[in-house]
């Protein structure tokens, strides 16, 4: 298992950005696949971007593509989401995980970090 700390939340106006960070402690973080999952109140969980060990695999939901970006530092135990161009609709929970697989599936993952809340104001 490797415990996931998220930072970076906080309220920005639409069109701002924000930039994310999951820290990781425990296993060996490099040899896991990362990902961004987000849930808005009252919907569903869904994903956001994952990307490979060594980041050569990356994968985006078409609501972000283009204005997320994910990435990762190894050596410093950490994965990253710069989120551009914020839109009112990007509001939610933003929750890092980490897999064992590069996936966008949610059941692949088996730790999860407690979540950062984001808000886009109109």
């Amino acid at each position: 298992q490797v415990q996931l700390v998220e930072s970076g939340g906080g309220l920005v106006q639409a069109g701002g950005s924000l930039r994310l960070s999951c820290a990781a402690s425990g296993r060996t973080f490099s040899s896991y696949a990362m990902g961004w999952f987000r849930q808005a109140p009252g919907k569903e969980r869904e994903f956001v971007a994952a990307i490979s060990w060594n980041g050569g695999i990356l994968y985006y939901a078409d609501s972000v593509k283009g204005r997320f970006t994910i990435s990762r530092d190894n050596a410093k135990n950490t994965v990253y989401l710069q989120m551009n161009s914020l839109k009112p609709e990007d509001t939610a929970v933003y929750y890092c995980a980490a897999s064992g697989i590069a996936t966008m599936r949610s059941t692949d993952f088996g730790s999860w970090g407690q979540g950062t809340q984001v808000t886009v104001s109109s």
